[in-house]
């Protein structure tokens, strides 16, 4: 996601005339500058280098399947974004940023240590018609890239025989002539796995550090940058520019190293080389050397010292978050035809909680706006509240990159580089990273450029954009699979393009969404209407968990046995996925007008 620089004002005063060498600056701006790029760039190289495993290391290692793995994939992002909410309180009432992120940091190392933990691949086998089967595996390669001459056979009724997926989904146990020697008919087969439950729990436990460290880091390394400015110093928002360009880099490099590390030497060093990077973010803000003294401190007005008590509660928050994954994990689905309410009552704790919370809010504040604001205020806040439901749906729908995509480009994408390389399936997801990267400074310029002329979108029209152009990226994938060969592989190139049609979806709404949420928002409840804005995404990250489980694939050891039954599933679901987004786009095109109305001139 975007972080936006504040806007600039011209009645802040003019410091272009300063020489940088002589003030003792870094690029012209605070020395501790410096540090924070380097604490937040070590840190999103982890977390972006980690989520890019994620998916195939729950599918391919533990062998959890497509349903369990994408649904836990988009509980623990859910978390990721929800927890800075609390982290943000406790740092601004009583720890103070700095301490904050030091804890956070620490608790995000031991969380990606943890993880890298993973001890041996879980054993595969088939229960067809409720009796168990084992799954052999010859040149199998515990990694994010398999080897290509992996071959899956089933010990059934004392030989010997390779599976292979038909068409209709039925499953054809291979002789060693090739001669189908019998054909498990398509749901009379499931996919299981003899797992260590040790090693299952050490998971979700270190999903669950990382969970509550990630609260306490994300949000305050961002305040204490701004912390770096007096009021009025225009370098405010160039320095804040830079600090992205260190989100970036890290993220960049996180998403190509560590998936290199995991396939060259192993799981265990690519997940555990996010922890070292972890620890070096925390040594940065460690050990500055005095440059950090002045910002990041507790409040003035504290009085007592209750950080002890505080780091005690996030460790014992750990537990409560592992019985969410652990209930997130075991949850089935709805019962077919049981309707939208079966649906509500068959999710999770998790999704109770998150859809419950944000579900009341959004009308109990609206109510509220009716009684406590006037006319004005009112619309304002409906205006916001419709822009942040429409968020919740951008943002399932973008963050597919993680879950569904990742195991398109591992199974149905030819990831070949010109024939000179290949990229592995995590490393697709730089797409996303190089895009923005590129197009940010040419999206600012195009919006500058209309500005001037009085034709720059107004936000609603710039999120409805954004709908349609989420829903044509997917469609631009699915033009891609028309073109796919014997083997059923859509070239790289087509999941690049939808990966830069995405991201300038992306540019199109957020940037502007939390400056829409403060500007919009009756004044006393602005911090309220930002923690909606947040519960918004975290609601958007478990659904889009949700979404990708609907493009979930038959599997034998974590591996697709028919590349076409796969590639049909994904075109389905992208297809749909195109059709819902276009179609509220167009949606929320039509409501811009009375949107911007009663938004009275916010822009």
């Amino acid at each position: 996601m975007v972080d936006t620089p504040t806007a600039d004002s011209p009645r802040e005063p003019d410091i272009t005339h300063v020489n940088p060498a002589a003030s003792g600056t870094w690029f012209g701006h605070p020395k501790p500058l410096f540090w924070l790029f380097g604490t937040e760039m070590w840190e999103r190289f982890g977390y972006y280098g980690m989520r890019a495993l994620l998916t195939i290391y729950l599918t391919k290692h533990f062998v959890l399947g497509d349903r369990a793995s994408t649904g836990l994939y988009g509980g623990y992002t859910a978390l990721v974004y929800l927890t800075p909410l609390v982290g943000g309180f406790l740092a601004d009432q009583y720890l103070g940023s700095k301490r904050a992120v030091k804890f956070g940091a620490l608790m995000m190392a031991v969380g990606y240590f943890t993880l890298a933990f993973g001890g041996q691949p879980a054993k595969p086998y088939q229960v067809i018609d409720g009796q168990r089967y084992e799954v052999v595996v010859d040149h199998f390669r515990d990694a994010p890239t398999s080897d290509p001459n992996e071959v899956r056979s089933l010990l059934y009724q004392g030989q010997k025989l390779k599976i292979r997926g038909n068409d209709d989904g039925s499953l054809a146990l291979l002789a060693a002539d090739g001669s189908v020697a019998h054909t498990v008919p398509a749901g009379h087969f499931a996919e299981e796995a003899e797992r260590d439950p040790l090693l299952t729990m050490i998971l979700l436990i270190a999903l669950s550090v990382i969970s509550v460290g990630n609260g306490f880091f994300k949000p305050n390394i961002s305040t204490m940058v701004g912390e770096l400015y007096a009021q009025g110093d225009r370098r405010r928002d160039s320095g804040f520019t830079i600090f992205y360009m260190g989100i970036n880099t890290g993220s960049f490099l996180g998403q190509i190293l560590c998936p290199i590390f995991a396939d060259v030497f192993g799981w265990p060093f690519g997940l555990g080389f996010a922890g070292v990077v972890m620890l070096i973010s925390w040594a940065m803000v460690s050990f500055h050397g005095g440059r950090l003294a002045l910002v990041g401190n507790p409040p003035a007005d504290a009085v007592k010292d209750r950080s002890k008590i505080i780091y005690l509660c996030a460790l014992l928050a750990v537990p409560a978050f592992y019985f969410l994954f652990t209930n997130l994990m075991s949850a089935a689905p709805a019962a077919p035809g049981s309707g939208f309410l079966g649906y509500l009552a068959s999710l999770s704790l998790m999704g109770k909680l998150l859809f419950g919370t944000f579900l009341v809010s959004v009308p109990a504040i609206i109510l509220w706006s009716w009684f406590a604001g006037s006319r004005t205020e009112f619309q304002m806040m409906m205006a916001a509240m419709v822009l942040v439901t429409f968020n919740v749906i951008f943002w399932t729908l973008f963050e597919q990159a993680g879950s569904s995509l990742t195991l398109f480009a591992d199974r149905n994408t030819d990831l070949s580089v010109f024939g000179l390389f290949s990229l592995s399936a995590p490393q697709t997801q730089n797409f996303n990273s190089i895009a923005i990267m590129l197009l940010a400074p040419v999206m600012s310029v195009v919006w500058g450029f209309l500005a001037r002329r009085n034709l720059e979108p107004s936000i609603p029209v710039k999120f409805g954009i954004a709908l349609m152009g989420v829903g044509a990226g997917f469609l631009f994938l699915v033009w891609g699979t028309t073109f796919v060969g014997a083997d059923y592989k859509v070239g790289l190139w087509w999941l690049a393009g939808l990966y830069v049609i995405h991201s300038l979806a992306e540019l199109c709404i957020s940037p502007v969404g939390l400056s829409m949420i403060t500007k919009l928002s009756i004044a006393r409840v602005v911090g309220l209407m930002m923690g909606v804005w947040f519960l918004s995404i975290s609601v958007a990250q478990y659904v889009a968990g949700v979404v990708a489980q609907f493009a979930s694939v038959d599997t034998v050891g974590g591996q697709v046995t028919n590349l076409k039954v796969s590639l049909d599933t994904y075109v389905g679901v992208f297809v749909t996925i195109s059709e819902v987004a276009i179609a509220l786009g167009v949606v929320l095109l039509a409501l811009s007008w009375p949107l911007k109305r009663w938004m009275h001139g916010v822009t």
